[in-house]
């Protein structure tokens, strides 16, 4: 009849750690995305300061305004309207811009910590 009533509170005890979030032993947690707009011939915002592993998605939000984001071997279709997004899986600052619009200052920086 022991060995029964062990067996029982190590099964409740392995089954009570397993709610515990791993957050809460300083384990990994989930990725974040983070959102850019394409909006008035700008990115808003301009910089972003995200985390290894994280995702930055653009969205287009500039009426019929054709746009693209093009960085370091990632280019997004030239469009008006829609989303592209990129992991970042690498530390690092990439800078980017739209490639109609750079001279008129269309031009962003993700900041990868």
């Amino acid at each position: 009849m022991r060995r029964k009533t062990y067996g029982a509170l190590a099964a409740l005890a392995v089954a009570g750690a397993a709610l515990i979030p791993t957050a809460a032993f300083g384990g990994a947690r989930a990725a974040s995305s983070h959102i850019v707009t394409l909006k008035d011939i700008a990115f808003h915002p301009g910089t972003v300061s995200i985390k290894k592993g994280e995702s930055i998605t653009w969205e287009w939000r500039d009426g019929s305004t054709e746009h693209n984001v093009t960085f370091q071997g990632f280019h997004s279709k030239t469009q008006s309207h829609g989303s592209y997004t990129v992991r970042f899986d690498q530390r690092g600052t990439f800078n980017y811009k739209c490639t109609i619009h750079a001279s008129e200052g269309m031009k962003g920086k993700i900041v990868v910590h």
